[in-house]
């Protein structure tokens, strides 16, 4: 039987709570938040030093995928796979294309689901727990990890342990909902109540099986998803019209919360899920006055509060309990009491059909990333970093033509049947019309100004002849 551990990484959702950094383009679990590493990275890397440990596999939406490859490559996991949402379908469909996945490499396969965007402090802790749940897991058990209650938090979801199954592990007696205070604070005080980490332990043939009791039409929806996915050397496309037709379920209502063989191992781990500027706050390591600053912050009387620049300076006076969160096209200021709210702003903006809850002013692609400069009613401009062997794919516009300006390092530049490279300060031209793409063939970056003018500067005026990225 493998004793084989292979983490699944589920890396959905758009973060809005932790506006305006994280965006739908950009969301938290790829961002730098507690560390220089983004949470991401951070799932990966804490996992260094557990036995018997498999490159991920990380699940995540089409928007998303060369983020994800990248940055678990730079983390050291260049063997990971990746596997592509059309839609969410919440985490019962994910673990289940996923459980498929491992299924077809290896019948015993223990999968290890995490995910993205959580913080655990303690990494001797959590590699105990993790090997106390495989050996459950070995033995046919659905074990879920209970995280210790430290208050009567009403907006996680509580396991009630049954009996012990060995130290530290027990059986579940019951997965409860957010819980009203009342309700919370008699689960703290009677004990055995976790909260529920939302991270998991099992077989994936277990896993399966259950699925298949319980929830039979997400088991053959997930399953015919898997089976017709698109596979090439860097990605797993599950089937969109499959996907999209699987009834979107949590692993909690689907399977947990109905199968006999659950288990939780009681994991004290420094655990937090990050899911506001207030659980940032509480988790970071706080100045003399109880602040927490992140970039080129000045203070003066200022306590209780989170502070980050990440463009410029700010600076604050005389203000206490406050979240300050300033990006290059928007500036959060909020109580801390009121951090859950922001989400409130970013509805707001949707409505209004406003860009700023989708991208920052910087924009990542696979081939490097764009940030607009300028921007008229017949006019934008941006500046392009192309990475060495990056390649922007073969287009054409219909409605804008564009004139780009090298700035440093030496483009190769197709303009319909030419090929040539542009060095620092050359330039060139590019009728409505033309066919043409941009290249890095050096080891240096390219760095460029590229001028759009036409009637419509919209990015999906797009036509793509070539795209080494495959994206349609």
């Amino acid at each position: 039987m493998s004793a084989t551990l292979t983490p699944v990484i589920l890396s959905g959702g758009s973060g809005t709570r932790l506006w305006p950094l994280s965006r739908a383009q950009l969301p938290k679990q790829f961002l730098p938040l507690v560390s220089e590493s983004t949470m991401v990275q951070e799932t990966w890397q804490r996992l260094a030093g557990l036995p018997s440990l498999a490159q991920p596999l990380i699940v995540c939406g089409e928007d998303h995928r060369f983020l994800a490859a990248e940055q678990l490559r730079e983390a050291g996991a260049a063997g990971a796979r990746v596997m592509l949402e059309p839609a969410g379908r919440n985490t019962a469909p994910a673990i289940a294309a996923a459980a498929f996945e491992l299924v077809a490499g290896d019948l015993a396969a223990v999968m290890l689901v995490l995910p993205a965007d959580h913080l655990i402090l303690d990494l001797p802790a959590f590699h105990r727990a993790v090997q106390a749940a495989q050996a459950l897991a070995i033995d046919g058990k659905l074990v879920t990890f209970g995280i210790p209650p430290d208050a009567p938090a009403t907006g996680f979801g509580y396991i009630e342990r049954g009996a012990a199954l060995g130290p530290g592990s027990y059986g579940v007696k019951r997965f409860v909902e957010k819980p009203k205070l009342e309700a919370a604070e008699q689960f703290l005080a009677q004990g055995g109540f976790y909260w529920n980490s939302g991270m998991f332990v099992f077989r994936a043939q277990t896993y399966l099986d259950e699925l298949a009791r319980h929830r039979p039409d997400i088991h053959a929806a997930s399953q015919a998803a898997w089976r017709a996915a698109k596979r090439d050397p860097d990605f797993c496309r599950l089937s969109k019209a499959e996907f999209l037709a699987c009834p979107s379920d949590s692993i909690d209502y689907a399977v947990m919360e109905k199968t006999a063989h659950a288990a939780v191992i009681e994991a004290g781990i420094g655990w937090n899920d990050i899911g506001s500027w207030e659980a940032l706050w509480s988790t970071s390591a706080h100045d003399g006055n109880g602040n927490v600053t992140r970039g080129d912050v000045e203070m003066e009387s200022v306590t209780g509060s989170y502070i980050r620049a990440e463009e410029r300076l700010v600076a604050a006076v005389g203000v206490s309990d406050l979240v300050i969160i300033e990006t290059a096209d928007a500036v959060l200021v909020a109580h801390r009491d009121r951090a859950q709210d922001v989400k409130l702003t970013v509805d707001s903006l949707k409505r209004k059909q406003r860009g700023e809850h989708m991208n920052h002013r910087r924009v990542y692609r696979p081939w490097g990333y764009y940030e607009c400069l300028d921007e008229g009613s017949r006019y934008q401009v941006k500046r392009l970093m192309v990475k060495p062997g990056g390649k922007l794919s073969l287009q054409l516009h219909r409605r804008r033509s564009e004139h780009w300006v090298v700035v440093s390092g030496v483009a190769r530049v197709t303009r319909d049947e030419e090929v040539f490279d542009l060095l620092p300060d050359q330039s060139t031209y590019l009728p409505i019309g033309t066919k043409h793409r941009l290249e890095n063939v050096t080891a240096e970056p390219v760095y460029m100004i590229e001028v759009q003018s036409g009637d419509y500067l919209g990015e999906d005026d797009i036509e793509r002849f070539d795209d080494i990225y495959r994206r349609e």
